[in-house]
């Protein structure tokens, strides 16, 4: 039977050593680019559920027509030949081709491709609920229940990104209760923080993304992610929901402003800048949630023969990922 290789046995070969590889992996990403000789090459991203690698395929190459026509979530059997490229893996591909629904089934690739989170959803989902029941304000209560009703499952699996943090199954939900079990703590310190407007903007703040992704074990961004993107389409949601349930026009307006401002800089994509205590509270805890994600998936893809991390855009640097288990 053939050896199939992990995409975390294949980041842990040493620079400098050549092994011929069989893996099978889900595109995530095609890149279309062109070199300055105007020659036409692909970026390409697979993974399992573990990790995921980059690599390279140009127009001379035996596999390009195959990527050229191939989609984003497609399941593909892969021979490769181990190389790297600036310190991260980058293989030279030798072969590619689909597998069909009858061999993804067969050899049971569904559960060693899809990422998920790692904690229970049900559990989550639990504990989301017990924080919308701690908002005072009833009007206020039924618009966050309304929004997270009016998603219903899309909500409970959807993920909170394409690649950036929690981009897996039930991420949303995982970095949603996140932010808000933070935040609920940090509000004991700072107690000048609208508490009802804080907790409601913290579950609210990511629901257009239910609606700016889909994908089966690849995300891509859907037509109204495209043309809107998250922050628009969660703020319609919020404020059909609050025109429903009579939500008082002032605390209407500021729970909107923490949908359009969440992001925290309009080079990151928010509409406005935050411009309330509630707003810029959001905005801080999510940033904290997001950046934490990406440290807790790099120590998690990061093989154990690796001192630091492959450079990740969203921290901008290498990540250390030596373990410091003989220290308290």
């Amino acid at each position: 039977m053939d050896k199939f290789s992990t995409t975390a046995e294949l980041k842990a070969i040493p620079d400098g050593q050549t092994v011929v590889f069989k893996a099978v992996c889900v595109i995530r990403q095609i890149e279309r680019r062109s070199a300055k000789n105007g020659s036409e090459f692909l970026k390409i991203e697979v993974g399992d559920r573990a990790s995921s690698f980059w690599f390279t395929c140009f127009a001379n190459s035996s596999v390009y027509n195959f990527f050229q026509a191939a989609n984003v979530d497609d399941v593909i059997f892969l021979e490769g030949m181990s190389r790297h490229y600036q310190g991260s893996f980058s293989p030279d591909i030798l072969s590619a081709r689909k597998l069909s629904a009858a061999e993804i089934q067969a050899g049971n690739w569904r559960s060693q491709l899809e990422q998920r989170s790692q904690e229970d959803p049900a559990e989550l989902e639990r504990e989301l609920r017990t924080y919308m029941e701690m908002i005072g304000n009833p009007q206020l209560r039924d618009t966050v229940k309304g929004v997270i009703e009016e998603l219903g499952g899309r909500f409970l699996r959807s993920v909170a990104a394409k690649s950036m943090h929690h981009a897996y199954k039930s991420g949303l939900l995982e970095h949603t209760v996140h932010v808000t079990r933070s935040g609920i703590k940090l509000l004991q310190i700072y107690t000048d923080i609208p508490r009802d407007l804080a907790i409601a903007g913290m579950l609210l703040h990511d629901v257009g993304k239910v609606e700016e992704y889909e994908g089966d074990l690849a995300v891509v961004r859907t037509k109204s992610g495209i043309l809107q993107g998250h922050i628009i389409l969660g703020y319609r949601l919020v404020r059909r929901a609050g025109l429903r349930n009579e939500l008082d026009p002032v605390l209407l307006e500021r729970l909107e402003h923490i949908i359009l401002s969440h992001q925290g800089q309009l080079e990151f994509g928010a509409v406005v800048l935050p411009a309330t205590p509630e707003a810029i509270f959001v905005a801080l805890v999510d940033n904290l949630d997001a950046k934490m994600g990406m440290v807790s998936q790099l120590l998690l893809s990061t093989p154990a023969t690796q001192l630091f991390s492959e450079r990740f855009p969203g921290l901008e640097t290498q990540m250390l990922v030596e373990k410091l288990s003989e220290y308290p």
